[in-house]
């Protein structure tokens, strides 16, 4: 991280192609990077980590521009794309390596996270208690190349037309005004 004005979360919601392909879409989000942290084992490869002996979640770390985009805008958009109510598993994927966790990177993202947890639990915005953990940013762990912008690559694979895609479409419909411009004129402007 270069630039002072930036800064950095980390959020695991269940499979990392599913969070990167969402948090890349955002203005202000400048990039986007699937690893795997919260566990006792050094370097894991991907194939450690799905056998949940690792201690580490798939996450993505997230560097962010907060004059464009707020702390409080990528939790409202983490808290509404996973359920936070399901130890260990989002939809079909099951394990450890899947649970829903914020991990921060500094006191100020911590008390954020913990008041909106609160707030969503006060409210019973959710059937079940939020069981999503916050604590703080450990050691990260970049994942293969091949799990880099996978949506992107593999968009006509089976997981990410049955997962992904309506996990953005409903993104995408949510957060509307949030999303990155293109550059591209709307038609027939």
């Amino acid at each position: 991280m270069n630039n002072k004005n930036m800064e950095l979360t980390t959020f695991a919601a269940g499979c990392f192609w599913c969070v990167e392909a969402v948090f890349s879409q955002l203005d202000g989000v400048l990039s986007v990077k699937p690893g795997y942290t919260g566990g006792n084992k050094a370097n894991p490869s991907y194939e450690e980590v799905c056998t949940g002996l690792t201690g580490h979640a798939e996450v993505c770390l997230i560097e962010f521009d907060p004059n464009r985009i707020s702390y409080d805008e990528l939790l409202e958009v983490f808290w509404r794309t996973h359920d936070p109510t399901t130890p260990n598993r989002q939809g079909e994927d099951i394990g450890t390596q899947y649970r829903s966790v914020v991990f921060y990177h500094n006191e100020e993202q911590k008390l954020k996270a913990e008041g909106y947890k609160s707030k969503l639990n006060e409210a019973k915005v959710f059937d079940n208690p939020i069981v999503t953990e916050i604590v703080p940013a450990t050691d990260f762990y970049l994942a293969e190349s091949e799990h880099h912008n996978y949506f992107n690559n593999n968009s006509e694979k089976p997981y990410c037309k049955f997962t992904i895609i309506p996990k953005l479409n409903k993104f995408k419909y949510i957060f509307a005004d949030k999303l990155k411009k293109t550059d591209y004129p709307e038609k027939g402007k």
